[in-house]
């Protein structure tokens, strides 16, 4: 997908309604005040050998880029929030709002814009060495914690 499709598909999750219950479908999240969506995936499995990984991160790298850079057009300079803690609290026992628990189980950091009311977060995901680079955008009126 190109820049362009992923400021798309942000501007229809910022106009979209969130659901009273938690829902999720197809690597797609939602619940009461947020949207988490993929935009962007890399292949699914590397050879044997590890060679494609390097290329697949350059690949997610240069779209995360090109789209923090879209965004940071509209809506001026992110903030770059270290999610890394938010994981420590959650194993430590405390109770991390969605979509913020989430978001810290498939990444060390994210790029954060308000906008109005809302959040925007974008990120790259990965739930573990072996699955693919996810590019993902979401939209969130809770705030990070």
């Amino acid at each position: 997908m190109t820049t362009g499709e992923h400021l798309d598909t942000i501007d229809r999750l910022r106009a979209e309604a969130f659901p009273a219950e938690p829902a999720g479908i197809e690597g797609r999240s939602a619940g009461p005040g947020h949207h988490i969506v993929p935009l962007s995936r890399t292949r699914d499995f590397w050879d044997d050998d590890g060679s494609g990984r390097d290329e697949a991160a350059d690949q997610i790298a240069a779209e995360y880029g090109a789209l923090t850079q879209a965004l940071t057009g509209r809506w001026g300079e992110p903030q770059v929030f270290a999610v890394g803690s938010l994981l420590d609290r959650g194993f430590a026992g405390e109770e991390i709002p969605e979509p913020w628990d989430e978001v810290c189980n498939t990444t060390d950091h994210v790029h954060l814009w308000r906008v109005g009311e809302q959040w925007l977060v974008v990120y790259v995901a990965q739930w573990d060495k072996e699955f693919p680079y996810l590019l993902m955008a979401g939209i969130t009126v809770v705030d990070p914690p």
